[in-house]
């Protein structure tokens, strides 16, 4: 899978999503929700400063809400290929609100404690689990491919903006209202999102003769595409390296605002909400700056400017330092995020874009919760200055570590179904759950284009297993050096005839460049193995 590389133009505006109407209502409404999320998770942070002041359980606060995106993004991602995505998120935000209200009565109450105020944010963060991929992969439904990447930012604009306005917002509603208060709204605030989703019609599907995927098939080939994939693992790769030691600042922030400065609830609200505007800043300057930078710069200059925000946190001990230093960490955050995210969205074709960021977001917050627990016992042991010295020191040497791993800008690969692998001819008819089926190719190959082939044989192996292959090979004849044989297996006929319907446009012009390199055209034989269910001959394998 070859890409060319297209800047984004420098007048592409970043608004352009807002063009589509049902774009425009779901952000509105999610800005709403994530507004009253911003607020509880600013006052479940600052509560257990109050419960328990060990920078281990203060950090554990995130760790508890970014653990459940990493344990259940997969199966999320799988739900959210193989059902309507619609009722999917709408079964969940009644879930969560649910949820929600249940913490706001707990806390009002007075009877929370730290395991209590840990396991119910863990709860309510399990039930966005379930929906994250479902949003993520619902973008390209309510936009249009060209203004995919513009989506993209302006999500995590709407995010930042909550991110702007909820934590000041909650310091001020404890201070008026009590802590139960930001909890309450919360819980409330996602009213919104439920009627946006219950207004919203999702487009019809396309027409599809094969049976839906079952649940396990899902999640094997998501896993399968997601290892095969090589665009996407190196969007897998950035991520690790910028979120392990990047967001370690997020962890210790209720901390620094505390003990380092001294200042109260208002002052934390203040500092994530100046993440927040940095963020929305950074956002609006990003189509130019990844217009004269590229996706990869825009990233280590991010990544750059993340550890800058680090250092400030070390060293300060006055309300402007933190402020100016959490401005500078919005920005640099909303930076990364935004250009990596868009690299895993234009990575994936439909079939399995919900799965596809399913594993990019428990690459993303398992790095995330990893990072709050280690710089928290960090922090525990040589201060809170220390803790954040060390994770700027980390995040810096990423940046020449991680430089052959490339990010995608734009839409720079055609992931469309090509629809022209013809459907293998039968003499008979054949059961969907029959198999493994053994594919193999006949090949006619001048010796002079023999090390041109075999090196765009390597690229269609991966492409063969991404699609539903478990093992492959290429074999040439001792007999005749013009002859080689490329062969697979599939799990069931049903998975090798969705493999015909996953060939992507990229795959087809990968596949049309060994044609060129044949002197006679390939012949195609497919065969069953005898006397065997599929599901036997799976646990065979295994």
């Amino acid at each position: 899978m070859n890409s060319t590389q297209s800047a984004t133009p420098v007048d592409a505006s970043p608004l352009r999503p807002f063009r589509h109407r049902a774009f425009a209502v779901i952000w509105t409404a999610s800005v709403i929700s994530n507004v009253g999320s911003w607020m509880q998770n600013a006052a479940g942070g600052w509560l257990m400063t109050t419960l328990d002041r060990d920078p281990l359980m203060v950090a554990m606060v995130q760790a508890a809400t970014s653990l459940p995106m990493f344990v259940f993004a997969l199966p999320a991602g799988a739900l959210a290929d193989i059902i309507s995505r619609r009722r999917l998120l709408l079964t969940m935000e009644i879930v969560w609100t649910v949820l929600a209200f249940g913490l706001t009565l707990l806390v009002a109450s007075g009877r929370v404690t730290p395991a209590s105020l840990l396991a119910l944010i863990a709860v309510c963060a399990i039930a966005t689990a379930m929906c994250a991929p479902a949003w993520q992969a619902m973008v390209p439904q309510l936009v249009t491919r060209d203004d995919l990447p513009q989506a993209v930012a302006m999500n995590s604009v709407g995010i930042n903006i909550s991110r702007a306005i909820g934590p000041a917002l909650a310091g001020v509603v404890i201070a008026g209202w009590g802590i139960a208060a930001p909890f309450g709204l919360n819980a409330a605030s996602n009213l919104v999102v439920i009627a946006a989703l219950l207004w919203w019609r999702e487009p019809a599907p396309p027409a599809n003769a094969l049976p839906v995927e079952t649940f396990g098939s899902a999640m094997r080939a998501g896993i399968r595409y997601a290892r095969y994939n090589g665009l996407l693992r190196a969007t897998l790769v950035r991520a690790i390296g910028f979120f392990l030691f990047g967001s370690a600042y997020w962890a210790l922030l209720p901390l620094v605002a505390r003990e380092q400065v001294a200042g109260g609830a208002a002052l934390y609200g203040l500092l994530l909400g100046a993440i927040g505007a940095g963020a929305v800043a950074g956002a609006f300057a990003l189509p130019r700056l990844k217009a004269r930078l590229g996706a990869n710069r825009v990233v280590a200059a991010g990544t750059a400017g993340t550890a800058a925000a680090m250092v400030l946190y070390g060293v300060a001990h006055s309300a402007w330092v933190v402020l100016a230093a959490s401005a500078l960490a919005g920005a640099s955050w909303i930076a990364v995020l935004a250009t990596i995210n868009v690299s895993a969205q234009i990575a994936l074709p439909a079939w399995v874009r919900g799965r596809g960021l399913a594993v990019y977001a428990a690459v993303m917050f398992g790095a995330m919760s990893v990072a709050s627990m280690l710089w928290g016992e960090v922090a525990a042991l040589v201060g809170l200055p220390g803790a954040h010295f060390a994770a700027a020191a980390c995040a810096l040497a990423t940046i020449p570590l991680l430089h052959r791993w490339k990010l995608l800008g734009r839409t720079e690969v055609d992931l469309t179904p090509s629809m022209d692998w013809p459907s293998p001819v039968l003499a008979q008819d054949v059961d969907n759950d029959r198999g493994p089926v053994l594919v193999t190719i006949d090949y006619r190959i001048a010796r002079e284009q023999r090390d041109a082939f075999v090196t765009t044989m390597a690229a269609l192996a991966a492409e063969r297993r991404r699609d539903g292959a478990y093992s492959w090979g290429l074999f040439e004849d001792t007999a005749d050096p013009t002859r080689c044989v490329e062969t697979f297996l599939v799990d069931s006929w049903l998975e090798h005839l969705r493999q015909h319907q996953r060939v992507t446009r990229a795959d087809r012009a990968l596949q049309q460049r060994i044609r060129e390199l044949e002197i006679a055209p390939a012949r195609v034989t497919h065969m069953i193995a005898v006397g065997a269910p599929a599901g036997r001959q799976r646990n065979r394998r295994r």
